[in-house]
């Protein structure tokens, strides 16, 4: 579980680089962003558990 959030953040991370350096692409940014944070969020709340 830890390395699919992991690889999730990763990801959004490309994203959120991709659409801050292509110029038009501003909306992928700020997905990129949100879906970053939320991962960290869900992330963060898990990190106590064991499933």
């Amino acid at each position: 579980m830890l390395r699919l959030l992991g690889l999730l953040l990763v990801v959004w991370l490309v994203i959120t680089v991709v659409g801050a350096v292509l110029e038009g692409l501003f909306w992928l940014m700020v997905v990129g962003g949100l879906l970053f944070l939320a991962t960290a969020a869900y992330g963060w709340t898990r990190r106590g558990t064991h499933v």
